[in-house]
């Protein structure tokens, strides 16, 4: 694998900081405070775009910032691990800047430069983690992310905003300082290096290293990333759904429980390493373990009657399919956890940026109140029932090809049991997504709302919201049915 210099992984970065300085500087301008993130947005995705003939050719992309001490820097790195999450972050937030423009304008928000500053920041933070070279590098900008969307999660500043931000910023900064940062300390030690393997099969521990020890920082890491919702440090996920919907997508789709689980999974493979992880078993403690969070996860979104909060316990669940995944230590498991990254941030953005529409045109939060909708809404609920579709494992969505490379890895590794959760999570997915878009479409209008008072509702969404929601959830299809450009990137992890 050929290293190579690039100077586009540190503009890459500066996009991201430059629209968020843009963005304060033009707050006064509402129309060229919104044109200033989207050619930030714009810039990104194209400067991580032209990255991918390189990974594609096998070559690694460095460059170094500053050195620390030997073994220890501030370096950033891309690889096809990356790619997959730089890739999906930096394309969605294209579609999130011009979404939340309609909502934010539509709602009537307050702050709305604060909101976009803290957007740009915290897209920062992730394309920071999807290019770090190193453990170090990972913790600085998972903090980034932490910090950075707190003002987004507290957004309407109210009890309920005040005590949803605590609570998230509390759980996320707390495991990280307690749990990671002495991790790291410890493997900076025993290994004089933070800089992750150049494979997925050795790590960075040298031999002779207890196995205590070892079992020790793999829980640390494992739970010290919070932000990748496995129970029981979860419940950050949930409460912070008080914000406003493009928050919620962002937090969901694009930057946050992504950098959660993209950084997990970075540690699995490129410090602990495939082998050393087969020889101590912690694959398949990790993968039973993350199956208790998608069994329970789906089952209490099935006890949600607000739709942001079934969708938020989803997500919870979903994240662990990723971890699930890499867990199994074949080939197809982790291809198919990697390849879900993309699959599920499409799939979930489309969901929440259809809440966000129905709540904008019909001012409803609550399921049970949306019988009938899907007729007066038909290009939402259309976009919301693909990407139900993907949340399921239906083909031929983006989320079949997800789901068939796990049941494939499952039973490469002889696991029954893994088999056996993947079934039954996949009937739960079904059962709390399916209720919501036959009611939507068959469920039968409330008296009340036959007439012209507070009830009645006729038509979509504003077109800045539509369109976003509509080419998400025809892309959730498209990774379904052309699956390879995604894949090829994960195939080339596990190679």
């Amino acid at each position: 694998m050929e290293n190579v210099t690039d100077y586009r992984l540190v503009l890459a970065l500066l996009a991201p900081l430059a629209g968020a300085g843009l963005v304060m500087a033009t707050g006064k301008k509402p129309n060229l405070r919104e044109a200033c993130s989207f050619v930030a947005a714009l810039t990104l995705f194209g400067l991580t775009f032209s990255l991918v003939p390189a990974i594609k050719a096998g070559q690694t992309l460095h460059y170094t910032l500053f050195q620390l001490l030997p073994g220890l820097s501030f370096s950033l790195r891309a690889d096809a691990l990356s790619m997959i999450f730089a890739l999906v972050a930096s394309f969605l937030w294209v579609l999130a800047v011009f979404y939340s423009a309609g909502y934010m304008r539509g709602h009537h928000e307050e702050n709305q430069t604060r909101f976009n500053t803290c957007f740009a920041l915290a897209i920062f933070g992730a394309i920071g983690c999807a290019f770090s070279a190193n453990l170090l590098t990972l913790y600085l900008f998972y903090e980034i992310v932490s910090v950075c969307t707190y003002p987004l999660v507290a957004h309407h500043q109210d009890e309920e905003g005040y005590a949803g931000g605590l609570k998230y910023i509390t759980y996320l900064t707390s495991t990280a300082k307690a749990l990671i940062f002495p991790a790291m300390a410890l493997i900076y030690v025993l290994s004089g290096t933070l800089d992750f393997a150049t494979n997925i099969h050795t790590g960075i521990l040298p031999a002779g290293v207890h196995n205590g020890v070892i079992i020790a920082l793999y829980a640390c890491c494992i739970l010290g990333f919070a932000k990748n919702g496995i129970m029981p440090l979860h419940s950050w996920l949930p409460s912070a759904m008080v914000a406003p919907t493009p928050v919620s997508a962002l937090l969901h789709a694009v930057a946050v429980v992504k950098v959660g689980v993209f950084s997990t999974v970075r540690v699995m493979l490129y410090v602990f390493g495939v082998d050393l992880m087969d020889k101590l078993h912690l694959g398949t403690a990790t993968a039973y373990y993350v199956s208790f969070t998608i069994l329970v996860a789906s089952i209490i979104a099935l006890s949600k009657d607000n739709l942001k909060a079934r969708l938020a316990y989803s997500t919870v669940s979903q994240l662990s399919y990723i971890i699930l995944g890499v867990a199994l230590l074949t080939p197809a498991g982790i291809a198919g956890g990697l390849f879900h990254i993309a699959a599920h941030a499409f799939a979930k953005i489309t969901l929440f940026f259809c809440a966000g529409a129905i709540f904008v045109a019909a001012h409803k939060k609550d399921i049970s109140e949306m019988s009938g909708l899907g007729r007066s809404m038909p290009w939402t609920f259309g976009a919301f029932a693909l990407a139900a579709l993907s949340m399921i494992g239906v083909p031929p969505v983006g989320g079949f090809v997800s789901k068939w490379h796990l049941l494939v890895g499952a039973m490469d590794a002889n696991s029954i049991g893994i088999l056996c959760v993947l079934i039954a999570s996949t009937i739960l997915n079904a059962a709390y997504f399916v209720p919501v878009v036959y009611k939507a479409y068959f469920g039968q209008v409330p008296a009340a709302a036959h007439g012209h008072g507070e009830h009645h509702h006729q038509g979509e969404a504003p077109l800045s919201m539509l369109i976003p929601l509509c080419i998400t959830a025809l892309l959730s299809v498209a990774v379904g049915v052309f699956p390879d450009f995604f894949m090829q990137f994960a195939r080339a992890v596990v190679s």
